[in-house]
């Protein structure tokens, strides 16, 4: 939830991780986070997807990762194992067009990253319409279910602020190139659009829904600085899922906490 999530930001004992795992790692049910080393999530996706395999759920994994790493080695070892194990794992490169702060042009090859998976089948998606990303993602996972092995997705999209605090993000770019994404393709605008001139919804109710997603956001902010920082001893909480009680050596070496499951 938003509230979970701003909460893991601010280091709360409310967060998704307890307030341990920051903007980088967040986890939830069926949602294994991000991780500090880029591109690194894209051989865990490949395993996650060994392991729906293995239990014979017919479930799916949806692994996610930029433009900017697309260009790491460990991804196409992913790609090969996925494909050789015929794991049900969509590959989803969501191209935002600059990786931190360089363009896609100036730091790959080849910018047509749906084909990069060479064997394993891709789809060029615009990733600024809800519904193609609906479709398209409902045809991969019918794909990846019906024992073919993986496929692969790039979602054209568009990164409208800087890459962290510290990019003002537009010392590589215009503000007008933003400021025309943001006029002509922004995807919420796209579908507000598409639903009052198809009569599924009025201005009216749309405005209602913008007042209470807000007021959502305001709640949860405040929870995310309201909320208490979690205790010492939950350094020593969640190491292993059910093993017995062990020592853990806190912060300062002379004190030990149990730990726990």
């Amino acid at each position: 939830s938003v509230r979970e999530i701003l909460a893991e930001l601010t280091g709360r004992k409310g967060g998704c991780a307890k307030g341990k795992g920051g903007s980088m790692h967040m986890y939830a049910k069926n949602f294994y986070g991000g991780n500090g080393i880029v591109g690194a999530q894209v051989p865990l996706g490949a395993g996650i997807a060994l392991a729906c395999k293995y239990n014979g759920k017919d479930e799916v994994c949806l692994t996610l990762y930029g433009d900017g790493a697309a260009n790491q080695g460990q991804i196409f070892e992913a790609y090969n194992m996925a494909a050789l194990w015929k794991l049900p794992c969509i590959f989803i490169c969501e191209n935002n067009r600059y990786g931190m702060g360089t363009s896609v042009e100036r730091a790959a090859a080849s910018t047509d990253y749906y084909k990069r998976g060479d064997f394993i089948p891709g789809l060029r998606v615009d990733g600024m319409d809800i519904l193609c990303v609906r479709e398209a993602t409902r045809f991969a996972a019918a794909y990846c279910r019906s024992g073919k092995g993986p496929i692969l997705m790039e979602l054209q999209t568009y990164r409208y602020h800087g890459h962290s605090m510290s990019d003002p993000g537009v010392s590589y770019r215009t503000r007008e190139e933003i400021q025309e994404v943001r006029s002509k393709s922004d995807p919420i605008m796209l579908l507000k659009d598409r639903m009052v001139n198809s009569n599924l919804a009025s201005v009216e109710e749309l405005k209602e829904i913008d007042v209470e997603v807000r007021k959502e956001i305001e709640d949860a902010a405040q929870f995310a600085t309201a909320d208490p920082e979690p205790p010492l001893e939950e350094l020593g909480y969640h190491i292993y899922s059910s093993d017995p009680p062990f020592e853990v050596r806190g912060a300062n070496q002379w004190i030990k906490f149990k730990s726990v499951s």
